[in-house]
């Protein structure tokens, strides 16, 4: 996984799965892509840096499900504020979290950190809906990886986690829903 320069493998596999994109949004270029950087205070990791600067910022055929939102949006079934947000912090974790489950952790201190899952560190690619939103980090130990977070917990994606056989990063997520192959497809 590439997160400082773009693959060009990586980018003529998301032109292939983009282009032509006629539900898609005009990519952003690349005044506006700095501008959003700027003012988050993060750079955002390669390959989907160039795909929303030169390809599409959002997509309605996916991924995921419920189609990919552009790089300042959120989804429409966001139930956050967004106002507390904050890019720059580093995304909470490096491992998957089952805070459903956690009886560790004291209470407060879950949800506190339940809320920086949501808020730190990453961009909310989109929803496949019943609170599933797909997370790529900006700021962190796991900058350039995709994280699937729920209302129950959070895992990252990639065949070095589990639960899939794709490739880190947004490409390998692209090219996993690209070969039209179910998200969580990991021989157990």
């Amino acid at each position: 996984m590439h997160t400082d320069q773009p693959d060009p493998a990586d980018l003529a596999l998301l032109r292939a799965a983009f282009n032509p994109a006629p539900d898609g949004a005009d990519a952003l270029g690349w005044a506006a892509v700095h501008a959003f950087e700027a003012e988050h205070g993060v750079v955002l990791p390669e390959p989907y840096r160039t795909f929303v600067a030169e390809i599409t910022d959002g997509s309605y055929a996916g991924p995921p499900d419920h189609g990919l939102v552009g790089l300042a949006e959120l989804p429409s079934d966001w139930g956050g504020d967004p106002a507390e947000r904050d890019l720059a912090r580093p995304f909470p974790l490096t491992a998957g979290w089952l805070w459903e489950d956690d009886e560790e952790t004291p209470e407060e201190e879950a949800d506190a950190r339940v809320g920086r899952v949501y808020n730190d560190g990453s961009i909310v690619l989109g929803t496949d809906g019943c609170g599933l939103y797909w997370h790529l980090v900006v700021t962190g130990p796991h900058r350039g990886h995709v994280w699937c977070v729920t209302d129950v917990g959070a895992t990252p994606f990639g065949a070095e986690f589990g639960h899939t056989g794709a490739a880190s990063g947004f490409a390998g997520w692209v090219a996993h829903w690209h070969a039209g192959r179910p998200w969580f497809d990991a021989e157990v």
